[in-house]
This record gives structure tokens, sequence and C-alpha cells, in this order.
């Protein structure tokens, strides 16, 4: 990261998303800022997280990954999408009650409508506990049948939020 300041994201309010959800009472409730050309989050995973003993579970250790490199691409591109694919590597066991901070960026949009994205998982020491590399498909706005339409508004609205949010020139493939 650039040790730039953390510009807090916007978030709609009401869903039942796991990871960001603000109405899921057992969900994760992840809000995210950006610090130069990555999206972030801070996370200290609790006792329910776990998979064993003091350590946190892989599964909830892939939402967050895939989380937070979904608000990169929702972020950078200001568009719906779906996850294509992710790879992820565990290189070490995450310890609950500990600050963590989950960082995403865009690593390659070349080929519409895939975008690639990275993502770390880091204490806060820098220590390197796991890191991912997604795929991502952007869609258009006649594949959003599934989506009811209200969501789809709120949606747009964040990207317009997101847009404001950006300055001009920036551009998320530095590295991560």
């Amino acid at each position: 990261m650039n040790g730039t300041e953390k510009a807090p994201l916007a978030k709609p309010e009401g869903h039942l998303c796991f990871a960001c959800g603000t109405a899921n009472p057992i969900g994760l409730n992840m809000t995210f800022y950006r610090d130069g050309e990555h999206v972030c989050s801070e996370v200290a995973l609790g006792r329910y997280h776990v998979g064993w003993e003091k350590v946190a579970h892989g599964g909830i250790i892939f939402t967050l990954l895939d989380e937070v490199m979904s608000w990169t691409v929702m972020y950078w591109k200001k568009a719906f999408f779906v996850t294509r694919k992710m790879d992820v590597k565990y290189v070490r066991n995450v310890p609950i009650e500990v600050p963590l901070t989950v960082c995403g960026r865009i690593l390659d949009d070349s080929q519409p409508p895939k975008v690639r994205a990275r993502a770390e998982i880091r204490d806060g020491r820098g220590a390197l506990f796991v890191r991912a590399h997604g795929e991502f498909v952007l869609l258009e706005r006649d594949q959003l049948h599934i989506m009811p339409e209200h969501q789809q508004r709120q949606m747009l609205e964040l990207f317009e939020r997101f847009e404001q949010d950006c300055d001009a020139g920036t551009t998320p493939q530095d590295s991560l």
C-alpha cells in the first residue's frame, strides 16, 4: 500500500450479504476504504469464525478475500459483475482476535468483460497470511434480471458516488 490517507467507501444499507451486509445479524459487516490504488477492509475475526481452535475457518478467509476483490472491482470499474473463479494460497494459519487488513487491487482489465484482481490478508506487522487471485466478469444491465430493481438502483447510486470519489487519472494497476 502507498501509506496514503484511508478514504472510507460508502456502502448500501439494509442488505443481507454475509460479508458486507448491514442487516445480517450473523454477518461480518465489512467496511471498506481506498488506500491509493487498493481497496481494503480491517477485520478481527472472533471465536465464532474458527475452523480449528484459535484458527480462522478457511471458508471465512475465502469470503474476506472474495469480498475485498469484489469491492475493488466495484470501486474501480463501477459495474455489476460476478466472481468467475478464485485461487487462494494459505501461507500460514490466520489467527482469530487479531486485527487483520484485507487489501485488493486490479491486476488486469485489458480483456473486457474479464477483470483480474488480487488480494492479501496481513496483520498489523505486515506478516502475510493469505493471498488470492480472482477473475470477475462484468455484466451488462440486461443481465441483471435476478437482482431486484431497488437493489440495482442502490448499486447505480453507489457507482455514482465512487465516480465522484475517484481522482482523475488514477489507475488501479500499480503493484500491491
